[in-house]
């Protein structure tokens, strides 16, 4: 690692590793990740990635996208993401990034909640770690592009309102200061704040602490989504996700019974309300999902991952239903941005789940998140490469010994959050 890169990219999910790949290799981009870098929420997403299915389908996915975010969405943000979903995914086949496709060779669409027809590509039941991975890989090839894991972003560079890099700290607790005149900060959710989540424990919030001490502006970050179908189980950790394409595909819920007790293709904060009160009504910690609807041949080649995640938590899909509760999933608030991903601070970019573009409102449509992501991600690189150059911050006597206890830095910023969670709760209600 060295003192100074052209770009500091935070994160190496879909948005982060996206945004390098789109910035031009005459730029030196240092990408950091706080585990490896395979272990970003990205890899996890099962469903899919929205595209528009032609100009006779902008009006319908325009308004599915709006009426799940309960109309709080930016139209505008909205609007660009729909009209670059085409370009985006061309940009993913020539990176070589694989989709499901049918007999004729053309690409495979399937649909899912709150969708009104379909227009999701997929892969199997993997397709964020078929895209991430796939981006994972061409950017380790670039030499251009530093990644370096089990790297923690504790702090910003910043004075008078102006990014220059951020302060790093390492496995052996030592901290040190990188500087760039751009940062990206494309580090993920809060969902590690949550005993019940399907996110990896260690992406929890820093990068959203981290703006509330330097005062950046923030938006919506009481919106949290619940994911109405995860696996069931007693075991600690991370909650396994049913993806939605599963009842998009005609899964069914059932109460303790054996009864359908609701519509599965309704948007999920519903659906998980939904799931809630039978639950209570039933006194049950779950309700049963039953994927035999969809014949062996679809379980076995459209969702063979959450096939054999079931049979080795004991149940057999093909057989009987399975037991699913909701848990903590997605983010939809986080640092402002407008559209070009800039935040309230000169010289900082924020895209991703970290990010809040609008595009979501206050509930997130199924299989936007990637789409959203990459989007947005190509906007921040725009910006770097055509935008003005911001003034150099150069704090050339920062004091790092008071970064030394890792611990004590990013739990403050975590109780910050949910702090602020709370408050932001408390003024919606």
């Amino acid at each position: 690692m060295k003192e100074y890169y052209d770009a500091i990219i935070v994160g190496t999910g879909a948005a982060g590793l996206y945004c390098a790949l789109n910035l031009p290799e005459r730029k030196n981009v240092l990408l950091i990740t706080k585990q490896e870098a395979d272990q970003s929420d990205s890899f996890l997403a099962q469903g899919g990635i929205c595209m528009l299915r032609g100009e006779e389908d902008y009006n319908d996915y325009f308004e599915d996208t709006m009426r799940a975010g309960h109309y709080e969405n930016n139209k505008k943000a909205v609007e660009l993401m729909i009209r670059s979903s085409n370009s985006i995914i061309r940009d993913l086949l020539h990176r070589k990034v694989t989709f499901a496709r049918g007999e004729n060779g053309e690409l495979a669409f399937t649909r899912e909640g709150a969708h009104s027809q379909p227009r999701i590509l997929f892969y199997e039941d993997v397709t964020g770690k078929q895209i991430t991975q796939t981006l994972l890989n061409e950017a380790k090839t670039k030499e251009n592009i530093e990644i370096c894991e089990h790297m923690t972003m504790v702090d910003l560079i910043a004075r008078d309102n102006i990014c220059g890099g951020i302060i790093v700290m390492d496995e052996q607790n030592q901290v040190y200061p990188v500087r760039a005149p751009y940062v990206v900060l494309a580090c993920g959710g809060l969902g590690g704040l949550y005993k019940n989540s399907t996110n990896y424990p260690h992406i929890a919030g820093d990068g959203l602490g981290i703006a509330m001490k330097h005062q950046i502006k923030l938006q919506n970050i009481d919106y949290i989504q619940i994911h109405p179908t995860t696996l069931y189980s007693k075991k600690p950790g991370r909650r396994f996700l049913i993806s939605e394409s599963v009842r998009g595909e005609g899964a069914l819920l059932y109460d303790r019974n054996g009864q359908r007790f609701t519509n599965e293709l309704q948007p999920r904060d519903l659906l998980s309300q939904a799931i809630f009160a039978q639950m209570e009504k039933d006194g049950t910690d779950f309700v049963w999902e039953d994927m035999r609807p969809l014949g062996e041949k679809t379980i076995m080649n459209h969702f063979p991952n959450i096939y054999q995640h079931c049979l080795e938590e004991g149940y057999d899909p093909c057989r009987e239903p399975i037991p699913v509760v909701p848990a903590q999933h997605y983010f939809m608030g986080g640092i402002q941005v407008d559209l070009g991903s800039r935040t309230s601070m000169r010289g900082l970019y924020a895209c991703g789940e970290t990010s809040c573009n609008g595009v979501h409102g206050k509930n997130r449509l199924a299989s936007n998140s990637l789409l959203e992501s990459l989007v947005f991600a190509r906007r921040a690189a725009d910006d770097i490469i055509f935008g003005r150059t911001p003034d150099p911050c150069r704090p050339e006597n920062i004091d790092i010994r008071m970064y030394e206890d890792r611990e004590e830095i990013l739990s403050g910023y975590h109780k910050e959050v949910l702090k602020e969670i709370e408050r932001m709760k408390k003024i919606h209600e």
